[in-house]
């Protein structure tokens, strides 16, 4: 039996990628040969993001870029999946003839099956389904991140419902695992060679309350941080309302949990904050922030922001603007508002101009440019212990590598002028200088 070559190109979010590592798992290595170079590829598989307009045009450009190579490399089978299909599953057979095959965000553990038949049929075929799929510890995975960092999907789906947020359309309402499973993962990569784990879900604070027995991320937190080989667990996408006094205890006093937090805020106008939906106001992000610095002093914080929400004065936003110039954050990204169909926000009325979103997220950033450069300024002279991840890309004569300060993909990253380390070595660095994102320095030992 011949075996094909497949590529898979994983766009969006840690989470779509955790999905896209499923999919490669299942693929059967007597069958399939996973390949990186779409030109190679027999079957190439795209899995999609549609969060916002940007996103969804990155997929659809996407899309008909790798289709090129049905014709100019060795494609014979272009498939689909994720949450494009499932959000778009009957305009994109129509849109988009090059696809052979369409997959919905709950079909991963099918990827085999569903290749296997359209392999026999000669016309375009879809299988989207109810999205209520949750892999587990004993699910196929290839973990396609460097062999020392990984991410762990604790949950999917989501039940908050965010006035301008297409999630549970495209992936659900909250479905956790339970901590047995999570920490038997953990345990298998750990004995892989991982140091760092990164745990992802929609909200993690919400981790466990769709079950009755029990389940919370402090007490998934308290299981993690006794496996002996991991170094590193980091949290992302919390909700504010759901940061308790237990966790911010935990990570103020557990050393393996990364004194690092990611809080989507989206906004700090309490009009705004109730027109999206979310269960905060000002005075209450105000009080959590003052407790996160109270008890973690050396915390980095990242959060994001919406820019030109329906109805968003110039006042609201010079709120916002001086609120970021206090210099709460780290790390800060910025979106501007997408008016996405199906949600309730996309009904509001008085939709702030294209230019408008754009002029204000450029202004946002630049306030955060300022703090964010004055916080790693604070940073030199100090000492680090560094996870070194390879030559840096501007040059071969630099290592780079990562601090708890920094996630894997988003954030800036350490450039090590001086000292030698192999990959995944964790290595203590003195910082010598720095820019906006980027901090340099010296390794003074292991």
């Amino acid at each position: 039996m011949d075996k094909f070559k497949v590529s898979l190109v994983s766009l969006g979010c840690p989470k779509n990628l955790v999905d896209a590592e499923v999919m490669l798992g299942h693929l059967p290595l007597d069958r399939y040969e996973i390949v990186t170079d779409e030109a190679q590829a027999d079957i190439i598989v795209v899995n999609t993001c549609s969060f916002i307009n940007d996103a969804k045009e990155e997929s659809i450009d996407t899309i008909l870029e790798v289709a090129d190579y049905k014709q100019t490399g060795s494609c014979q089978l272009l498939v689909v999946t994720g949450c494009l299909p499932q959000r778009y599953k009957e305009k994109l057979a129509k849109q988009l003839p090059e696809v052979d095959l369409f997959m919905g965000t709950a079909e991963a553990p099918r990827i085999v099956e569903l290749i296997e038949r359209q392999l026999q049929l000669e016309e375009q075929s879809s299988v989207i389904g109810m999205p209520d799929y949750l892999y587990d510890h004993e699910t196929p995975r290839v973990n396609s991140s460097p062999f020392y960092t990984s991410y762990i999907k604790i949950a999917d789906g989501c039940a908050n419902h965010c006035s301008y947020c297409v999630i549970p359309q495209l992936r659900g309402t909250l479905r956790s695992r339970s901590i047995a499973s999570v920490v038997e993962e953990a345990k298998t990569l750990a004995g892989k060679g991982v140091k760092e784990i990164n745990l992802i879900a929609q909200d993690i604070t919400a981790y466990g309350a769709d079950r009755s027995d029990g389940t919370t991320i402090e007490k998934l937190l308290k299981e993690l941080v006794k496996l002996a080989e991991l170094d590193w667990i980091r949290l992302l996408y919390a909700y504010p309302d759901g940061v308790s006094d237990e966790l911010i205890e935990l990570i103020a006093t557990e050393p393996k949990i990364c004194n690092y937090l990611d809080i989507p805020l989206q906004h700090i106008d309490d009009r705004i904050l109730v027109q999206m939906n979310r269960r905060v106001s000002e005075a209450q992000v105000r009080g959590l922030l003052g407790r996160l610095r109270e008890k973690i002093p050396d915390l980095t914080l990242r959060t994001s922001f919406i820019v030109g929400f329906p109805g968003e004065t110039r006042e609201q936003f010079d709120k916002l603007l001086k609120f970021v110039e206090e210099g709460h954050f780290e790390r800060v990204g910025v979106f501007r508002y997408s008016r996405e169909e199906g949600t309730a926000a996309a009904t509001l009325p008085e939709q702030v101009p294209a230019q408008t979103k754009k002029s204000r997220l450029n202004r946002l950033m630049k306030v955060q440019a300022r703090v964010s450069f004055a916080k790693n300024r604070a940073l030199v002279g100090r000492t680090e212990t560094v996870l070194v991840e390879g030559f840096s890309e501007e040059t071969e004569l630099l290592l780079k590598g990562r601090s708890v300060r920094q996630a894997p993909d988003v954030d800036g990253q350490y450039l090590i002028t001086a000292g030698q380390a192999d990959v995944g070595e964790l290595v203590q660095l003195k910082i010598t200088d720095s820019s906006e994102y980027d901090l340099i320095g010296e390794i003074v030992g292991a």
